[in-house]
């Protein structure tokens, strides 16, 4: 009930790229957002969904997070997790454009899942170096072996809750990092607060399920507040975050 009564605040409170003043948020908007390209990488990420949706494997998961709200805390099944939990192919496209439109070079995720998003951001820079975090030990090994069967070689996998991983990351500044693996107000503002210092003028940082609760509301609220934050995109199911310090302080909400 929650999301559906915020979905309805949103779509009577965004916009599209019409009164979009700023070019850089402008030409983000138009050419990466609404870019209509069919890339052949989707097909791929397609393919990589039809497989997990096809599973016949059950994993035994252990969950640092606030669980699911549609699948068995314990024990899952790769074919409902692809279909309920696991990034979209609407999101997934979108996390393939992000990456080649900015180039990214060096990203993190916080959430690897089944490797759907991990798969997008590969496929965009083959080239790029991605470290993914993920607490499951058993949902890593399944990710990174279906990863590895499509030929991801420039992924390097992590295994430990995000409060344990975070603070022994070596590499100095990310180009990118994608939060989606902890749906808590509290856990999300301490691990965007810590990884704080491993963004550089050009970062972006993007959070998943920003509605999930009222609590990751109140986070991207705080988020956004936060004096490092120059601009921010709410698209309602991602945020994007932005600390460009040549651009002054706005907030958008964009229908995709």
């Amino acid at each position: 009930m929650y999301q559906i009564k915020e979905y309805i605040k949103f779509l009577l409170n965004s916009t599209n790229q019409h009164g979009v003043h700023s070019p850089f948020v402008y030409n983000f908007i138009t050419k990466c957002l609404y870019n209509k390209t069919a890339y052949k990488a989707y097909t791929k990420l397609l393919d990589y969904k039809k497989t997990l949706e096809n599973s016949k494997t059950t994993l035994q998961i252990t969950d640092f997070g606030e669980g699911s709200k549609t699948l068995d805390a314990n024990e899952r099944s790769i074919s409902k997790m692809a279909k309920t939990s696991s990034s979209s192919k609407k999101d997934a496209q979108l996390l393939f454009r992000i990456s080649k439109y900015f180039n990214f070079k060096n990203s993190l995720e916080l959430g690897t899942s089944l490797g759907m998003g991990t798969y997008a951001l590969a496929l965009a820079n083959p080239n790029a170096t991605i470290t993914t975090l993920e607490g499951c030990s058993n949902t890593s090994d399944f990710a990174k072996s279906q990863l590895e069967k499509h030929g991801v070689k420039n992924v390097e996998f992590e295994i430990g809750s995000f409060s344990e991983k975070i603070p022994s990351i070596k590499d100095d500044t990310f180009d990118f990092i994608f939060f989606d693996g902890h749906h808590n107000k509290q856990a999300t503002i301490q691990y965007f607060e810590t990884l704080l210092s491993k963004a550089h003028n050009e970062t972006v940082f993007v959070f998943d399920d920003i509605y999930w609760s009222k609590g990751m509301t109140e986070a991207w609220e705080h988020i956004k507040n936060h004096n490092a934050v120059t601009v921010t995109v709410d698209s309602f199911h991602l945020g994007f975050v932005f600390f460009r310090k040549e651009q002054k302080k706005e907030h958008f909400k964009i229908r995709l």
